[in-house]
């Protein structure tokens, strides 16, 4: 494919992509297919031969797009949110076209330095403590991980590595096994401190979990995967009160916050703490700023060596759509799962089973487990909306997250209507 090509088919890609969003309500949001449906739909070898574009793309609708979950659909409201925006898409095709493997600064400075700045910027628009931005010459700074599983492992072996360097500046004949021995990391069943929970959205109390963490000089990871994103609205920043006594805190851009996967922003206090662990300068790495205090190399900061321009997608939504319009975004969202909420509470038949405080309602049929679980198979096999379920207390409950971009208080309401109607199907075939 030359130049000319690319822009007739990118064109063309382009118009699809449009189509798609445009028409996506209009597909099935869940696929009717089996495992290992892909496999006999297309041959057992790479071509030997290059095959027409034309028919790659006739391809899509055969081949890939009977068997995507539609996370972009106004009836999607399982898991929570993947972020998805115009602005983001064009950012990462000229990601691709960039191609560059962002290491360190030298590898390509605009990737180093982008980064460092939009991490202050959405650290500023969340009303980070200032200990968190790197600035010019603060201590602390940000990152963008790959998930917020990665965020946790990351803070863990940093902490990991800190304790170990207290120890031994006071024993220096204790060995790194030794300590390693006796270590021991606290956690919840949701494994740190957590600023809206996966099951329900609920809120670790860090303004008295922070001081206890300092007192006994325990590294402090707050989880904001989710309810992160919405921070930046002012009437939900108090949700994050008590950040100032973390040492690491991380949050899913790309779950709320109109940015394509993967972007997953974390910022410590203190850069030296993560870099001291995984620090690794092989001579073909270095290059003359790495020593100037100027600069940061971001494989410092991570599990993997190599890097994406993954800071470009913020820097396209964040001027884009401005804070007022990330804002926006967020309140309707919320209205929308407040609206959510009334009509569960109207039909005297439903319970909700968590405080609603963002975009998510926990909600199920007064009854027992079995009677939700079926309730919940009946409406996903209609693939009209899919959901899924978590366990509260012990009880089945299900979860309506609102999630694409484009749903609208319809969208709520005709997947509302469609929840009772197969309710009262299935309260009917119960024994009276």
């Amino acid at each position: 494919m030359n130049t000319t090509e690319f822009r007739k088919r990118g064109k063309e890609m382009i118009d699809y992509v449009a189509d798609y969003i445009e028409t996506i309500e209009q597909r099935s949001v869940y696929p009717d297919v089996q495992p290992g449906y892909l496999r006999s739909l297309i041959p057992e070898e790479v071509p030997v031969e290059p095959e027409m574009y034309e028919d790659v793309v006739k391809d899509i609708e055969r081949v890939i797009m009977p068997g995507v979950t539609h996370w972009h659909s106004p009836f999607f409201y399982a898991y929570f949110p993947t972020a998805s925006s115009f602005p983001a898409m064009l950012a990462d095709m000229l990601c691709g076209a960039i191609g560059c493997i962002g290491f360190s600064w030298a590898a390509s400075p605009a990737c180093t330095e982008l980064e460092t700045v939009m991490l202050d910027w959405l650290g500023k628009m969340i009303n980070l403590p200032e200990n968190f931005l790197a600035g010019t010459t603060g201590c602390g700074g940000g990152v963008i991980q790959g998930t917020a599983s990665e965020a946790t492992l990351m803070s863990l072996l940093a902490a990991r590595s800190r304790i170990v360097r207290w120890i031994q500046a006071d024993n220096p004949d204790r060995t790194e096994s030794e300590i390693f021995s006796k270590l021991v990391a606290y956690s919840s069943d949701q494994f740190c401190a957590t600023l809206g929970t996966t099951a329900s959205c609920a809120f670790d109390n860090i303004i008295e979990l922070g001081p206890l963490c300092n007192a006994a000089k325990m590294w402090m990871h707050i989880d904001a995967a989710y309810a992160g994103s919405a921070f930046i609205c002012p009437e939900f920043r108090p949700l994050l009160n008590g950040v100032e006594f973390a040492d690491s805190f991380n949050f899913n851009a790309h779950k709320w916050l109109l940015v394509n996967f993967d972007c997953s922003v974390m910022w410590v206090k203190e850069r030296a703490d993560i870099i001291g662990a995984f620090k690794m300068d092989p001579l073909y790495l270095k290059h003359d700023h790495q020593e100037s205090g100027l600069v940061t190399d971001y494989r410092h900061w991570q599990i993997p060596l190599g890097r994406r321009f993954r800071s470009l997608k913020l820097w396209f939504v964040f001027r884009l759509y401005g804070l007022r319009g990330l804002q926006d975004h967020i309140r309707k969202q919320v209205l929308l799962a407040k609206e959510f909420e009334k009509m569960v509470r109207d039909d005297q038949r439903f319970e909700i089973c968590a405080e609603v405080i963002l975009g998510l309602v926990c909600f199920r049929l007064k009854g027992s487990n079995e009677l939700n679980e079926t309730l919940l198979k009946r409406i996903n096999s209609t693939r009209k909306i899919h959901m899924v379920p978590c366990q509260l207390s012990g009880k089945f409950v299900l979860r309506f997250a609102v999630c694409a971009r484009t749903t609208e208080l319809h969208h709520v309401r005709e997947s509302w209507a469609h929840i009772t109607d197969l309710a009262s199907e299935l309260l009917q075939e119960l024994p009276h």
